[in-house]
């Protein structure tokens, strides 16, 4: 959950009828969302296999892209990944051996060591951004339709 997002509590849940019964619409929005997601896990378990990468592997290319300059330091990929310190130097390190990043010292903390996209991971990352996000178009017609039907039922409710 994302930093100082609250949970409400509401006396009656949205996309209830009687307070206890969920509106059939409710069902339909989450499968059509579930459908969309599976849809397009699918299509990227079969793109990255398909380019020798994992999904880990892809989301931490994705994490080290988008982080200042290109380069992140393995505490902070690990906080973005959502995983233990130790297992993102492993996945550091599977990451330099396939090619895809390379270690760089930093110049401000000789202690520390960025990670940085090296030249092949730079062109694989851009190759399987685009296929996905090409799936990801394809199936915007459901979520959104999906996700348009579960917030009118939220705010009925």
């Amino acid at each position: 959950m994302p930093s100082g997002a609250r949970i409400n509590s509401p006396a009656k849940s949205p996309g209830t009828t009687d307070g206890d019964t969920l509106d059939p619409g409710v069902y339909e929005g989450l499968a059509g969302v579930r459908l969309a997601m599976r849809r397009f896990l699918s299509f990227s378990e079969a793109a990255l296999s398909e380019a020798g990468v994992t999904s880990q592997q892809y989301q931490a290319l994705l994490v080290i892209k988008v982080a200042p300059q290109g380069r992140i330091k393995v505490r902070e990929l690990s906080e973005q990944m959502l995983i233990q310190h130790n297992s993102a130097v492993q996945l550091v390190d599977r990451l330099e051996l396939a090619g895809l990043a390379v270690r760089i010292p930093s110049v401000a903390d000789k202690r520390s060591v960025l990670v940085g996209l090296a030249e092949y991971g730079e062109r694989v990352l851009d190759a399987l951004a685009r296929r996905h996000l090409g799936a990801m178009l394809e199936n915007e017609p459901l979520l959104l339709e999906s996700l348009a039907r579960l917030r009118d039922l939220a705010q009925m409710g």
